[in-house]
């Protein structure tokens, strides 16, 4: 929005000049998304608490965890409007990316806001195939506008640690993306299970992609670092870094103990955000690799399901990955801190790449 309303007033004043530079806004996102949600944070809590019936904590983790019950959920509802407000503002609305990128917001944030509604007042959420078709329909929808504003690279997939190493997937590039959104989504959706865990990843996850997406959308580093250029990618810097300012903000009040959790309004709304990113700046790939903790977690679910259909034995004592590690003794917030702390050095592994190639 500042960008079409006050840069055209450089021809009078200077100083507008500096709307240009997506550098600036994208910072200043960051920080306008990081105020919304400490404003807004106390109100939307105290509002969530008032809300009918019992927030309730899942019967599968950790006996521990009796203790969060009646700790609101559908936090992620300050997420989404903190990020919503700030791209509005800083992000070029003219772009095709600014849209899209909302959408996945909004799209998977509504499909957990039913789920997370539902739990609150009929103790169950959406059925599985409910919740998982939406992700479906929402994937879908994303993947074909990609297709419908597709570009030379939109159906190839760059492998990273290799020299030059793409395959055009034709065709399969359509159901491989769908896959993609709805696996990731749900992944961050699985760690969400622990006071800051998810939301600290994301944090990390979300300065990488940042600049991925500025060097991206520059001819000039994406030639010297081999790497796509996608025109115009360079301003989904602005949204990931409102992503971040967001995910700090709401830090501030899911730090342990939570004063609110961010339910799957925000987690499947803040994984299908990081994956359409890179479907966009052609990061498929890396994006494994930059959420390596968010990856370990979904296979410890799948692990442990196969392993105890199959042989009737279960690999963990308890999925996903986090809980088995509670169960192994660690305090709640020896686990965060140390899940932090291999997302930070996953994060610094898939930015390697951009040298190792």
């Amino acid at each position: 929005m500042v960008l079409k309303l006050l840069y055209p007033l450089v021809r009078y004043v200077s100083f507008f000049n500096i709307f240009q530079y997506v550098t600036f806004r994208a910072a200043y996102a960051a920080i306008t998304a990081l105020l919304i949600a400490f404003l807004f944070g106390p109100w939307v809590i105290s509002h969530l608490r008032g809300l009918k019936g019992s927030h309730r904590v899942r019967e599968d983790v950790p006996e521990s965890h009796r203790a969060k019950t009646g700790t609101p959920s559908m936090g992620g509802t300050l997420i989404i409007l903190s990020i919503t407000a700030s791209v509005l503002i800083w992000q070029d609305p003219s772009t095709i990316y600014t849209w899209m990128l909302l959408a996945a917001v909004l799209g998977y944030g509504g499909i957990g806001f039913a789920d997370d509604l539902l739990k609150l007042y009929r103790r169950k959420g959406l059925a599985a195939w409910v919740k998982f078709g939406g992700q479906i329909v929402v994937s879908s929808a994303i993947v074909a506008l990609l297709y419908v504003h597709r570009n030379e690279h939109t159906t190839l997939l760059y492998l990273p640690f290799l020299k030059r190493a793409v395959i055009d997937l034709g065709w399969f590039y359509a159901p491989f993306a769908v896959l993609l959104l709805t696996w990731y989504s749900n992944s961050v959706n699985i760690t969400d299970g622990l006071d800051g865990l998810a939301i600290g990843l994301v944090i990390l996850v979300g300065i990488a992609v940042s600049l991925l997406a500025y060097l991206t959308g520059r001819a000039d580093w994406a030639e010297y670092l081999g790497i796509p250029f996608i025109k115009g990618s360079w301003e989904i810097a602005i949204f990931c870094l409102a992503t971040v300012g967001a995910s700090i903000g709401f830090l501030w009040f899911n730090a342990h103990p939570a004063e609110v959790m961010m339910g799957d309004t925000g987690s499947l709304a803040l994984g299908g955000a990081l994956g359409v990113v890179s479907l966009i700046i052609k990061k498929e790939v890396l994006l494994l690799v930059l959420g390596g903790v968010f990856v370990l977690e979904g296979l410890s679910v799948i692990i442990q399901v196969a392993s105890f259909k199959l042989t009737g034995r279960r690999v963990f004592r308890m999925a996903p990955l986090h809980h088995h590690f509670e169960l192994m003794g660690w305090p709640e917030s020896r686990v965060v801190t140390r899940f932090w702390i291999l997302g930070a050095l996953f994060a610094l592994l898939g930015l390697s790449t951009l040298k190792i190639q």
